[in-house]
């Protein structure tokens, strides 16, 4: 019953769920030394993979969350802290997250683990590591935990961990939760720049045939996946996007050890997304819901040089699974 007692006391102001949301966002600061490396897909596209190196053995992937990217403060942070023990990371960039517009006119969602396969495959061909750890955050973490259950039967032993947090695991139930008017502003700020994406599309790709009025009329998660997600991936509608790929129904299956991490205040979570069941009932899958932390927030402190409790968790589960650090 790997459901763990959370040991995540923030200060008062950071109880506030909305503060310890954008806090991480607007207010800490990371740095890299990224070497960058594009890598050509299945499909003839490309991602771009951003390398953190310190000549260790074990290498962490990193999978940002909608709209981020290997520059979002929570991948920085997770990057420097996982250097400082001895770990190499790598940050993969989803498609047309890099920086510049992917070849296709798909680019990814919620539930693409195929991309994330075709990475791990990647690092495992073509470098030497010995072992691997997987971790995303929100729409990061969904393909995290979905990966680790779908291709169960086709991990690579090398992968020893994977840590996931605070995933919208049910999307139906987390996209009604985020059209509610208390989070308008973060509604407003994803569909800002997925807009402007799919305006892009439309110019190179004339057979999508946007319906740009339609595009303007666009106000939540289901609007947008109607008009663009369902259609251009080939499901029936945005319920079944939804459902084909939230990651809640694969948990049972997972059978190499798996961390999420969330907050019961997350304000873009509904109920629905806080499998206490699965964990309960898994003997690989581990579960630490803390009581306040917002949206990958987890802050304390108005010193963001205190704020490590997440990153700490990280780097305790991958040790607990086997992977060496350095004190």
């Amino acid at each position: 019953m790997p459901v763990l007692t959370s040991d995540f006391i923030p200060s008062l102001a950071f109880r506030n769920k909305h503060f310890n949301s954008v806090f991480r966002l607007f207010f800490a600061k990371g740095s890299h030394n990224y070497k960058r490396k594009r890598i050509t897909t299945f499909d003839d596209d490309f991602m771009d993979l951003d390398f953190s190196t310190v000549g260790s053995d074990t290498i962490a992937l990193l999978i940002h969350g909608l709209e981020g990217s290997s520059e979002s403060t929570y991948i920085l942070s997770a990057v420097k802290e996982l250097n400082a023990v001895g770990i190499d990371a790598v940050s993969l960039n989803l498609r047309g997250c890099s920086g510049e517009d992917n070849l296709l006119l798909k680019t990814y969602h919620s539930g693409k683990t195929e991309d994330v396969n075709f990475v791990v495959e990647h690092l495992l061909e073509n470098y030497n590591y010995q072992k691997i750890m997987i971790v995303g955050y929100s729409l990061g973490g969904n393909l995290t935990l979905k990966y680790m259950g779908e291709y169960t039967q086709k991990l690579s032993p090398k992968i020893a961990c994977a840590i996931a947090v605070s995933v919208p695991c049910d999307l139906a139930g987390s996209g009604k939760e985020m059209s509610k008017t208390s989070n308008k502003i973060y509604m407003n700020r994803f569909l800002k720049t997925l807009k402007v994406k799919v305006k892009n599309k439309s110019v190179k790709f004339p057979e999508y045939n946007l319906d740009f009025n339609a595009l303007e009329k666009v106000k939540n998660f289901s609007d947008f996946d109607t008009l663009y997600t369902a259609p251009v991936f080939g499901f029936k509608s945005a319920t079944d996007y939804w459902e084909k790929a939230s990651s809640k129904p694969f948990l049972k299956s997972i059978t190499t050890p798996t961390l999420l991490i969330t907050s019961l205040d997350d304000p873009f979570l509904s109920s629905t997304c806080y499998p206490f069941k699965e964990a309960e009932e898994s003997d690989y899958l581990y579960l630490l819901a803390t009581k306040y932390g917002g949206h990958v927030g987890f802050a304390s402190y108005f010193d963001t040089t205190k704020n490590s409790w997440l990153e700490s968790k990280i780097i305790q589960f991958a040790k607990q699974n086997g992977i060496a650090t350095i004190s």
